[in-house]
């Protein structure tokens, strides 16, 4: 029996949890966005209506007025959505165990193993899933149905909102491989670049690409580009689990040769701080303080501490505070060189107070907007995909293999942080 997988994805997710929540707003152009007194900021989710009205994801407020003048802009509320993207997981849990997390608003169900309850109908068993969160939940959801979890994405974005589409192996040729590449998950504007350059344009023409020229060009990811455009990957949905809020979040790492000067141990710092950070947005969270913890070759160690002035899961500013406290309390040298390092964050609070406790479109907030732009990267392409500049070429770096555990939503056996260069 070939697998069933769906891809739900919420329709204007930030948008609709408003219009839901505030009848007046029914029929009206929403978006949601940073500081409407002052005029500035950036739309960071739109309705229906002000989609059609051209309003674009990233817009200035400017720009969104000079499309749609009685546009009404909202701030966010971001205890709102966690809260609402909790009822929908738990409604998706009731029709199967496996149900892996893209986000607040998207996942993958695999339902393979309960379909038989719903007369082995997968559009019986989306469509009771839609019209549920419809009716439960008060916000509308697309959905996908296919056989791999990326035919499944593709499904769920081509139409909207409130619907469901079919892509099985009878028509998967007819609708996925007429489509743009770029639409494709996994695609990105480099790779687009590249394909286009060797005159593939279509999901279909990668398809029917030459694998080892693939291969041979983009390395280990043109295979699997191969493999997903003509629906062969048997990457399984994740199991869905509860998560409690931790008391710290931490990682550490042996270097593989001994670190004897700041340059190395900076780049390790620095490596392991990428990892918590994304650890805590992953979470919504902010900490308020940084530890680290170093042994010499003799496992002599220390542990050291400091509150931070504003909580953040800003990496750099958790490198830069482990880095110092590593300098004030170990001079690293030949003679003292160092063989373990771990960083780790404590005191924690909900993301949320960055927007109660400072000006929306802050410096803060905005470096929080784009890491977690970047974390969507890293998901799709793994861990080592982005670099900061002081890690590229060396190899005093985090190295353990839980990293794509976190960054990589699909196959986790495989390390590909290598092989992926774009």
């Amino acid at each position: 029996m070939d697998r069933v997988i769906l891809h739900a994805d919420v329709n204007n997710f930030y948008a609709s949890v408003a219009i839901r929540n505030n009848e007046y707003l029914q029929n009206k152009p929403v978006v949601i966005c940073g500081d409407t007194d002052k005029r500035h900021g950036i739309v960071l989710a739109k309705s229906n209506l002000a989609k059609k009205a051209g309003i674009k994801t990233g817009d200035t407020l400017g720009m969104a007025y000079k499309l749609c003048s009685d546009l009404i802009c909202l701030p966010p509320d971001y205890k709102e959505y966690t809260t609402t993207s909790n009822l929908i997981y738990n409604i998706y849990k009731r029709f199967t165990p496996l149900v892996e997390s893209f986000g607040l608003d998207e996942c993958w169900l695999d339902v393979t193993g309960t379909l038989s309850q719903y007369d082995n109908n997968p559009m019986l068993i989306a469509n009771i899933i839609k019209d549920t969160v419809k009716s439960e939940i008060g916000v509308t959801i697309s959905i996908g149905v296919s056989f791999t979890k990326v035919f499944a994405k593709l499904g769920s974005d081509l139409k909207k909102p409130d619907a469901i589409t079919l892509i099985d192996k009878n028509n998967y040729k007819k609708i996925a491989w007429a489509l743009p590449v770029e639409n494709m998950l996994f695609i990105g504007e480099k790779i687009r670049i590249k394909l286009r350059e060797d005159g593939i344009k279509t999901i279909g023409d990668l398809a029917k690409a030459n694998a080892k020229e693939l291969i041979k060009k983009f390395g280990k990811i043109g295979e699997r580009l191969y493999e997903y455009a003509n629906g062969l990957d048997k990457e399984e949905v994740g199991t869905y689990y509860n998560f409690n809020f931790p008391e710290s979040i931490s990682n550490g790492t042996t270097a593989q040769e001994d670190i004897t000067n700041d340059k190395n141990a900076q780049s390790m710092v620095y490596s392991l701080a990428e990892v918590i950070a994304f650890r805590l947005r992953k979470y919504c969270l902010l900490a308020n303080g940084v530890g680290i913890y170093a042994r010499n070759t003799e496992f002599e160690g220390f542990n050291k501490q400091q509150k931070l002035k504003e909580p953040t899961s800003d990496a750099r500013i958790i490198g830069e505070v482990a880095f110092d406290l590593l300098r004030k309390n170990c001079c690293i040298s030949e003679g003292n060189p160092i063989r373990q390092i771990t960083v780790a964050t404590y005191d924690f609070v909900e993301e949320e107070t960055i927007h109660q406790n400072t000006i929306f479109d802050s410096k803060e907030y905005k470096n929080l907007i784009t890491n977690k732009k970047l974390d969507k990267i890293r998901q799709k392409y793994g861990f080592g995909v982005l670099k900061k500049a002081i890690e590229l070429d060396d190899v005093f770096i985090c190295d353990a293999k839980e990293i794509d555990d976190d960054f990589l939503p699909f196959d986790k056996s495989k390390n590909v942080r290598n092989e992926t260069k774009d």
